[in-house]
């Protein structure tokens, strides 16, 4: 897999959607990511084409329990972010040295050369995605600080996010959601009150 250095949103954005698959966090739903099937969709609707699942194999048991694993590590970097941005920063470097991640110059799609990250040979899945992430991670870091890793603003969710929005005003895990629900009761609340 490589990563780009210069595009932190899709790490946060990865992050963000896996710490959220959590059957603690989708209570009503339970474990988002129950198999192989789940987590293609998964990596398919990231537009991640990871090295350890090319040719169109699905993820084996084994890799779900991995990334199951690795969504757990990165949900405790994230909740590092309330000790600063170092803290963070350290807890991303080691979640991103997972992927055993080497630094080259690589032409995007127009020619240009960018700094990218490629995961070394023989990474599991579950390296690959440490990379991805750890490396947005570290970026969304050092572009934005760690006021930008946020829970969850619905009294309801125990989910958490990484806030790569220009403006850094995102207030829900999953905004369709979490946002949608606390709309509607504010909504239902007001017209109990006016009638």
């Amino acid at each position: 897999m490589q990563v780009d250095l210069e595009d932190y949103v899709l790490g946060a954005a990865v992050a963000t959607d896996l710490v959220n698959t959590a059957p603690e966090v989708m209570a009503r739903h339970g474990e988002a990511l129950a198999g192989p099937d789940e987590l293609a969709t998964f990596l398919a609707n990231h537009g991640l084409r990871p090295d350890a699942v090319a040719g169109r194999r699905l993820p084996t048991r084994a890799q779900v329990a991995q990334v199951h694993d690795l969504r757990t590590a990165v949900r405790a970097v994230m909740a590092t972010a309330a000790d600063g941005d170092d803290a963070v920063a350290t807890a991303a470097a080691v979640l991103a040295a997972r992927g055993h991640g080497r630094l080259e110059l690589a032409r995007d799609d127009s020619g240009q050369l960018r700094w990218v990250v490629r995961s070394g040979p023989d990474v599991g899945l579950d390296g690959e995605l440490a990379l991805l992430i750890g490396i947005g991670l570290l970026a969304v870091v050092r572009a934005l600080g760690h006021e930008r890793f946020r829970d969850c603003a619905s009294v309801t969710c125990a989910g958490t996010f990484v806030d790569s929005s220009r403006a850094g005003r995102r207030r829900y895990c999953m905004p369709e959601l979490c946002g949608n629900r606390v709309n509607v009761a504010k909504h239902r609340a007001r017209r109990s009150q006016g009638g």
